[in-house]
């Protein structure tokens, strides 16, 4: 009978309808993602390839977006459409909509384009009301299952459309529990599932306001608009700005036929990854539970079985689901995160997507899908996200330090190792908290019983997720893998007490109480009571990464380079493939305990004489400094020293001398005691010289270039402490490639005259050695004006970098060493409106995060362009903060750019977006 189905009824709609808003699972396909979402694509793919899908349709993303652009109405001709479909499925399945007679029961559920686990919303058992119950009693002979199937719809139905609070709920069945002495739903009798409807209805009824709807079609319009209603939560705006999706894309709706794993212990319900979403392991990785349904598994609220105890309890399922998991990942070409219901002994799947995966899992995957002939090189290199780079990168406990923890009994329990990762904080038990204080830059681990999507917002600024319920494939578990984070679920040993803040260790007097400090491990589920030091990851030991950053070096055109002040940086940048220094700062030297009197000395000498004193017992100092990072920086493979970029002295004088309010705190007790007329003659002369050099605004004042042409004393010893210490080394046959960079140059005149200034240094340098070394001056781009005249620039220089934190401080006018605190991060996170139900985000991203394209880009594209067209092979590179963002470093290959630099941990993750960059345009280009 199915095969002989049309879908002319549908089609007359539509012809009859300005736009196709709905489409059968059988419509779509794999690459429709855009339109039906992830889920709607998968299970169209899915159904098409003729597995056991259960019947459905989707509405498409596009009717989302037109409902909220028509004011939250459905588009004209969608309900219409919607029916249409819903009539296909009733005679898919041989089952009537809102029928007593064999009734139809669909799940109603969320498919953004991009995987948001648990953000949006989904209803279950759509379709029940007091007449369809005893349909499904009479056609399944089961009692308790349909009231229980009942009971879990208004209890959904409730918290999802009504929104009504779900721990009254949750009270109510705990007391059921305890009345009948029992510990899991799944044993509530039927007698007991009758009257837990009543109340629930009542529940309902008391907090909306209005009775609990009965007509299924209006159970239905409801459900379509809270999950369209859902793209817009706070979790779910949330996770987009955290994970940088677009707020435009819309959620499509699914709405599908259900299957029921709570019939009995021959059925069930589950979830499994194709691969292990914590190692990468090529071995089935998941959990399932019997006699229940969906959101038992992912909520966390029963500890499931592993996967491959179904063998054992269901055989021939467990092997049906093997095939079609192997089946569909060779299909796919990717990980697969699959959802299965089984009923009555046969198998329906419910879902397959991209599955979400640590880094760990995500380099080893593309590694062996290349060595297993599913992927190429490039597509493995396309498939690992920059920021899983960084997280492999991330510090994890010191084995010792752990041993001694737990020798000293500070181990307190041990759970599920849901997501890797050493994290440490305080513990804190709502989700709101911990945004407050995790905002307020303190370290905290959410502890919960088991978290739910309204906690997203706390685990996005937690360190680390704890949970006492749950499995590996649990909300916690699957939220803190997508977002890096280390996480321990289903910790049994504990017992979480929300309403006192605490956490009691099952079997001890051991309690943890709001505000302690606890560690967790997530690759070995071990809890600690306090703190365990963090050692930094050993980069040679990770030999998948190395091998697929080795075919991401093969693709890219952008130089990865590094920001490295001392020896020990640059030694850690060279190891993690940095390709030169592109920043060195000089003025970080001079804070060294030794160095800083020197340096005081120099800044407080009355006459040109006492000054140059104190530079020349600082020049051994800076020679010996520079030496250093140029050995460093010698590739052994050839002897030849990797480009080094170093800025001469950048920032004001005074930020070397104390703070004014500091002096005058020792003057004033110094008067009041009488008791060192000579310190307070000092103190007082050193209060003057600072209140001397006090700027109302530094960051524009006499700093950079304009310091060295004020003082040109302090240029010239540092360019002779850099030539010197490069001619020390070319004496012993290793060749530098010294490059000096004049900073925070607004005229052209400015580089004339320093270059001038230094060129005569190196000629003098090499008339005392007897020899000449290659160099290069250039200069930073970080002001407006720089950008602008770059032609007047760049004949003056043989390079430009560009210094973004700079230039985008003074095109948007913004201080970025105190706007975060004032104003700036509520302009990225949005301002709060009176009447507005949503956010209003002022700033897209964070601009000294992820480069402005629209305008601090386009200031650096033009001094790009009219560089070059004045000097055709400048050498342009960037070594603000912004070389180490993904999404920037494409900016910077776009437009031409022959290096980015940024900090040594940052260097893998710009070697790889690097790559991607190139390959995308590749593909655009062609």
């Amino acid at each position: 009978m199915t095969q002989q189905i049309t879908h002319e009824g549908l089609d007359e709609v539509v012809q009859q309808s300005p736009h196709k808003w709905v489409y059968l699972f059988s419509e779509g396909n794999a690459k429709m993602r855009d339109l039906l979402g992830g889920k709607g694509a998968g299970v169209a793919e899915m159904t098409n390839a003729g597995l056991p899908v259960p019947p459905g349709f989707t509405i498409t993303t596009e009717a989302c977006n037109t409902y909220y652009e028509a004011d939250k109405q459905f588009p004209q001709g969608m309900w219409q459409q919607a029916l249409e479909a819903l009539k296909i499925v009733e005679q898919q399945t041989d089952k009537g909509f809102g029928k007593k007679e064999n009734p139809l029961l669909v799940s109603v559920r969320s498919g953004a384009k991009f995987s948001m686990p648990g953000m949006m919303d989904t209803v279950l058992n759509l379709g029940i009301n007091d007449e369809t119950v005893q349909g499904l009693v009479a056609l399944t002979g089961n009692e308790r299952f349909a009231y229980d199937a009942y009971r879990r719809f208004i209890q959904m139905f409730s918290k999802t459309v009504l929104n009504a609070d779900p721990h009254a709920f949750e009270q109510v069945l705990e007391r059921y529990k305890k009345e009948a002495n029992i510990k899991s739903d799944a044993e509530i009798p039927a007698a007991a599932l009758k009257q837990l409807v009543v109340e629930f209805k009542q529940i309902a009824e008391h907090q909306s306001g209005h009775p609990f709807p009965t007509d299924v079609y209006e159970q239905l319009h409801k459900a379509i608009e809270a999950v369209f209603s859902s793209w817009n939560n706070k979790r779910a705006i949330d996770y987009r700005n955290f994970n940088k999706i677009p707020h435009h894309l819309g959620t499509a709706v699914n709405v599908q036929s259900m299957v029921f794993g709570n019939m009995g212990n021959d059925s069930g319900t589950g979830v499994a990854f194709t691969r292990s979403p914590t190692t990468g392991e090529k071995q089935l990785y998941g959990e399932y539970l019997l006699n229940a349904q969906g959101e038992d598994v992912v909520a966390g609220t029963r500890t499931p079985s592993k996967i491959e105890r179904l063998q054992e309890e269901l055989p021939h399922v467990y092997q049906q689901f093997q095939q079609t998991a192997e089946r569909l990942e060779r299909h796919y070409r990717d990980m697969q995160d699959l959802e299965f219901t089984v009923e009555k002994g046969r198998l329906y799947m419910l879902q397959t997507r991209s599955g979400k995966r640590n880094a760990q899992a995500a380099v080893k995957v593309a590694i062996d899908m290349v060595a297993e002939g599913l992927i190429d090189k490039q597509e493995a290199v396309k498939r690992v996200e920059p920021v899983q780079v960084y997280h492999l990168l991330l510090p994890r406990f010191d084995e010792e330090e752990k041993k001694k923890a737990t020798d000293a009994g500070r181990l307190l329990a041990k759970g599920l190792n849901a997501s890797p990762g050493a994290a440490y904080g305080k513990a804190v038990f709502d989700a709101d908290r911990a945004e407050e204080m995790g905002k307020a830059k303190i370290p905290v681990v959410l502890v919960r019983p088991e978290t739910s999507p309204d906690d997203v917002h706390g685990m996005l600024v937690a360190k680390g997720v704890l949970t006492a319920r749950g499995g590996a494939t649990s909300h916690a578990a699957v939220v803190a893998r997508g977002l890096g984070l280390p996480c321990v679920a289903g910790t049994e040993g504990i017992r979480v007490d929300e309403a006192e803040r605490l956490f009691r260790v099952i079997g001890t007097d051991k309690v943890i109480r709001e505000g302690d400090e606890i560690s967790i491990d997530g690759a070995s589920g071990e809890i600690f009571a306090g703190t365990i030091p963090t050692v930094a990851p050993d980069f040679d030991k990770e030999v998948d990464l190395k091998k697929l950053l080795s075919w991401a070096d093969s693709y890219r055109r952008l130089q990865v380079w590094a920001n490295a002040d001392y020896p020990r940086d640059a030694k850690r940048a060279i190891d993690f493939g940095a390709e030169g220094i592109g920043l060195c700062r000089t003025e970080h030297m001079f804070m060294e305990q030794e160095r800083l009197p020197i340096v005081r000395k120099m800044i407080l000498a009355k006459t040109k004489q006492e000054r140059q004193a104190a530079l020349d017992q600082l020049l051994p100092f800076q020679r010996s400094d520079f030496k250093g990072i140029f050995e460093t920086m010698i590739n052994p493979k050839v002897g030849e020293g990797y480009p080094v970029v170093i800025r001469l002295i950048d920032p004001p004088l005074h930020e070397f001398l104390p703070s004014y309010e500091e002096v005058l705190v020792e003057v004033t007790k110094l008067e009041m005691s009488g008791a060192d007329p000579q310190q307070l003659k000092e103190k007082r002369e050193l209060l003057e010289t600072v209140d001397n050099m006090r700027e109302q605004n530094p960051m524009l004042g006499l700093r950079g270039c304009r310091l060295g042409l004020i003082f040109p004393e302090i240029n010239v010893m540092q360019t002779r402490a850099i030539l010197e210490a490069a001619l020390e080394l070319a004496k012993e046959g290793k060749k530098i490639q010294p490059k000096i960079m004049i900073p925070l140059v607004s005229h052209a005149n400015e580089l004339k005259e320093v270059r001038r200034q230094l060129e005569a240094v190196a000629k003098e340098v090499a008339g005392e050695a007897g020899s000449a070394i290659e160099y290069k001056f250039g200069t930073m781009i970080e002001l407006p004006r720089a950008a602008l005249l770059a032609d007047q620039l760049a004949p003056v220089a043989d390079f430009f970098s560009f210094g973004t934190n700079d230039l985008t401080q003074t095109t948007f006018g913004i201080s970025r060493d105190d706007a975060d605190r004032t104003f700036l991060l509520r302009y990225v996170e949005g301002l709060e409106e009176p009447g507005l139900k949503e956010k209003v985000r002022i700033f897209p991203t964070h601009p000294f995060q992820v480069v402005d394209r629209e305008g601090v880009g386009q200031l650096v594209r033009m001094a790009v362009e009219k560089g070059r067209k004045a000097k055709e092979h400048l050498e342009l590179g960037i070594c603000g903060e912004h070389g180490g963002d993904p999404d920037s470093i494409e900016f910077f290959h776009m437009i031409g750019m022959d290096y980015v630099s940024c900090s040594p941990f940052r260097v893998p993750i710009a070697r790889l977006a690097a790559a991607q960059a190139a390959l995308s345009h590749q593909e655009q280009d062609k």
